[in-house]
């Protein structure tokens, strides 16, 4: 048992990358013995979890009515591009909740969708506790986007945004970027990086070029991701014995920048159908919304039980993720635990994954012929049994919740032990 009660804070339980993630390492902290409890402002689940700052209908009704005007309202502010922003215009102060009160670290993930706004977050230094913070994007340190692709503003102060509608130097983002410069002042803020990429990131970044990053990454069950008979897996998911299977986990639509559908749709097109391939798609959009692949293609639909998830990559042959900027995407791991090789650019946190011909192929650039030169690859690979022990053993050496947990339990416990 582990004498430390850390509180963790997400926007949503068990929705999106960010909560899934949070989720995970609350219960790999609680395995190994530490007093860890993830608190939400909403949640989508039945039966929703009681540590809930919306509990009830009436204040979980509230909840939902600001989350989704605040997404309306900075529909009105922001060009009609595919990368998200978030304005802060809702949020909650929890300052003075007794779960935070007794806590002896508050460990913030994604707060945006009107939780914490930079004026809430400032609050939090009332309770004279430290603060830790994992970047799951890059929204923190940037004027409202949670995707930079090419653009450093953040690395000064944020400005001539080309995502508002009327950019200038003192535009909403500069304004955004302001409000968040003063509400850290004060805090007493240690960043966890879940990869590489993001820790060089927010070191390049005006406002945290001068605090602490420290890289721990992101964990998952690797009980219940794990290797299974292919054969078998298809079977239960009435997928085809013999087809070259390619799992993508991502259902976005086609103008949808930053997930990169365009360039998975031209690399299955250079690939071919010849090639005796399928793709397997699953997601949280309608079959309806699937981009035209001109491939054959199964659309599994949402899918919420990780043991399901978990079947379906052990059933595909590769999983390919064609995003351009991503930070250390869930997806990915959860292939590689299941011993299923991946295919993606080499961008974002995928590196610290994803060993370029030997648990995987990491495609130069956005070239949709590189993502299908990666496809051939593993089609054509010799000894695809040690690729998928690769596979695995990289989740076990680096990512599993025992080896996760005791890294944030260590930094945790550094914390704490400076303040003494």
């Amino acid at each position: 048992m582990v004498d430390l009660k850390v509180v963790h804070l997400n926007s949503y339980e068990n929705n999106g990358g960010a909560g899934r993630a949070a989720s995970r390492l609350v219960r790999a902290l609680q395995a190994e013995g530490l007093d860890a409890s993830l608190w939400v402002n909403y949640s989508f689940e039945s039966a929703p979890s009681p540590h809930n700052f919306s509990k009830g209908l009436v204040p979980r009704l509230f909840t939902a009515i600001k989350i989704i005007l605040e997404r309306i309202l900075t529909k009105t502010r922001i060009k009609s591009i595919k990368t998200p922003f978030s304005i802060p215009f809702f949020g909650k102060d929890i300052s003075t909740h007794l779960a935070l009160q007794a806590a002896d670290i508050i460990h913030l993930h994604w707060v945006n969708h009107a939780f914490l706004r930079p004026k809430d977050l400032a609050k939090l230094q009332r309770l004279n506790k430290p603060i830790v913070w994992t970047f799951h994007d890059s929204n923190a340190f940037t004027g409202g986007c949670h995707v930079r692709y090419a653009c450093t503003h953040f690395e000064q102060a944020c400005g001539n945004c080309p995502i508002v509608k009327q950019p200038g130097p003192h535009d909403l983002s500069h304004h955004i970027w302001k409000a968040k410069k003063q509400a850290y002042t004060g805090l007493e803020l240690q960043v966890i990086a879940p990869s590489e990429w993001m820790a060089q990131s927010a070191k390049k970044s005006a406002l945290f070029a001068k605090s602490p990053i420290h890289t721990i990454p992101n964990t998952l069950n690797t009980q219940v991701f794990a290797p299974s008979d292919k054969v078998l897996a298809r079977e239960k998911l009435g997928l085809p014995a013999n087809a070259f299977l390619i799992l993508s986990g991502f259902m976005p639509s086609a103008n949808d920048k930053h997930k990169g559908a365009d360039l998975l749709v031209d690399a299955l097109g250079i690939f071919g159908q010849n090639n005796e391939a399928e793709l397997v798609v699953f997601g949280n959009r309608a079959a309806g919304d699937l981009p035209d692949f001109k491939f054959k293609t199964t659309f599994l639909g949402t899918i919420t039980e990780e043991e399901k998830l978990a079947l379906c990559y052990a059933a595909a042959d590769v999983f390919v993720t064609p995003s351009i900027e991503d930070n250390l995407p869930n997806t990915v791991l959860e292939s590689l635990a299941c011993g299923t090789p991946v295919v993606a650019f080499t961008t974002g946190g995928i590196p610290d994954m994803v060993v370029h011909q030997q648990n995987g192929y990491l495609a130069k650039g956005a070239s949709p012929v590189e993502l299908a030169k990666g496809l051939a690859w593993v089609k054509n690979h010799a000894d695809k049994g040690a690729l998928s022990k690769s596979a695995r053993q990289t989740v076990l050496t680096t990512f599993s919740e025992t080896v996760v947990a005791q890294q944030h339990i260590q930094f945790y416990q550094s914390i704490l032990h400076s303040r003494a």
